[in-house]
């Protein structure tokens, strides 16, 4: 089996995440974040859905990740985001990071935003 180094490019990756934090780029950021690309930025949790839907044009998927556990996003929020034409993908924070890394590595436009476990 080869192993090959994941690239990201410009794209900058979740490094991890603890209790009430993300690591991005060595940095940590306390509480909800959002990211696309390479800009890690505080996110007021589902009750900011401008943040959200600024993202539409920008990117394909978004990925919201719940926190610890997985949760359904409410169904008006879920709705605007698909009109404004983003696929929404809802998971729990870890499994929202991991995924978000590995689709960057492939060059896809997606972008994160997630709730601290």
């Amino acid at each position: 089996m080869n192993l090959n180094e994941v690239s990201f490019s410009d794209a900058v990756p979740v490094d991890g995440y603890g209790p009430g934090f993300f690591r991005v780029a060595g940095e940590a950021i306390e509480g909800a974040m959002i990211m696309a690309g390479a800009k890690p930025a505080r996110w007021g949790g589902l009750d900011e859905r401008d943040a959200l839907l600024a993202l539409a044009g920008q990117v394909d998927v978004l990925f919201v990740g719940m926190g610890a556990e997985i949760a359904h996003l409410p169904a008006d929020l879920r709705a605007d985001l698909e009109a404004a034409g983003l696929g929404v993908e809802v998971m729990n924070s870890p499994a929202a990071c991991r995924t978000y890394n590995v689709l960057l590595s492939e060059g896809r436009r997606v972008a994160i935003a997630v709730l601290p476990v």
